[in-house]
């Protein structure tokens, strides 16, 4: 799955990017630019891969994604809006030298160039920045250019400030593309992806790479730092938390919908992977919507 250079456009006003997707606008393969990304999912749920890191991502997560990091998103349900609802984020782009080199040497900005470097394996940013910073992005999409400039330090600085971030790709981790590693790693992720909702065997996926399921369990865990039970169980979760948001089933329905024929052992994973029961998580939801 070798990843793709994409090209990215500012408008000639600006020295960045400052955009909303919606709908199919936000699809994307797996790809990398050299431009830092400040990327808010305002409306989508599913699995991205960052890097070496794959886990699930939800409505309101913020993602800061360093220069040359490849990445992408699988989108858990069709957020195009032909069926429903659509997807819908706002990204900002900008190269790590948008302020200049002298500038960025100066003393008051150190906080902000070692965040761009911790930035180079990826960040979720949590707690108060979740809360604060989609407002700031909102009110930014329609400030004056030299107004978006003044927003985009505000923002670094607000992060770099308040460290409520988590690190998502490991130390370790060095993008080489080889044919056949990424060949293989992609079928896995495909396969995974396709048939999640259907009971999945280690043999069943360590037979598409022709491997006996040891020798396939340590070349995953080897290129994406997680074992393949791992990964599955947080692409059902992903799924499960589209369809709580939806509020179309009950608990059990998403259950057996994710690929779960136990409903506590399908409790077990979710309050696992989100941190709170498939209940409390949809309750949470809809009393923030």
């Amino acid at each position: 799955m070798k990843p793709s250079l994409r090209q990215i456009i500012s408008p000639p006003e600006s020295s960045f990017l400052v955009r909303r997707d919606v709908g199919a606008d936000m699809l994307n393969d797996w790809h990398y630019h050299p431009e830092l990304e400040l990327l808010y999912l305002k409306r989508s749920s599913g699995t991205w891969i960052v890097g070496d890191h794959i886990g699930p991502f939800q409505n309101g997560d913020l993602l800061l994604i360093g220069a040359n990091l490849p990445h992408c998103f699988r989108h858990a349900y069709d957020i195009s809006g032909k069926n429903g609802i659509a997807g819908e984020s706002i990204c900002i782009k900008f190269v790590p030298e948008i302020f200049g080199n002298r500038f960025l040497q100066l003393p008051e900005l150190r906080g902000i160039k070692d965040l761009m470097q911790k930035a180079n394996g990826g960040l979720k940013l949590t707690g108060r920045l979740q809360q604060r910073l989609p407002l700031l992005l909102e009110e930014m999409l329609s400030a004056s250019a030299g107004k978006k400039l003044i927003f985009l330090l505000n923002i670094l600085q607000e992060i770099s400030e308040s460290k409520e971030y988590i690190s998502l790709s490991s130390d370790g981790f060095i993008q080489r593309p080889t044919g056949g590693d990424t060949d293989k790693i992609r079928r896995v992720f495909e396969y995974t992806f396709n048939h999640f909702a259907e009971p999945i065997t280690i043999k069943d996926v360590a037979s598409l790479l022709n491997m006996t399921s040891p020798s396939f369990c340590r070349y995953f865990k080897t290129k994406t730092q997680k074992t393949y039970i791992r990964f599955l169980m947080e692409v059902r979760i992903g799924y499960a938390c589209r369809l709580l948001t939806e509020d179309e089933k009950n608990i059990s329905g998403v259950s057996y919908s994710c690929g779960y024929n136990n409903i506590s052992h399908f409790n077990h994973q979710f309050k696992g992977i989100m941190g709170v029961s498939p209940l409390t998580y949809k309750k949470e939801y809809f009393k923030k919507s």
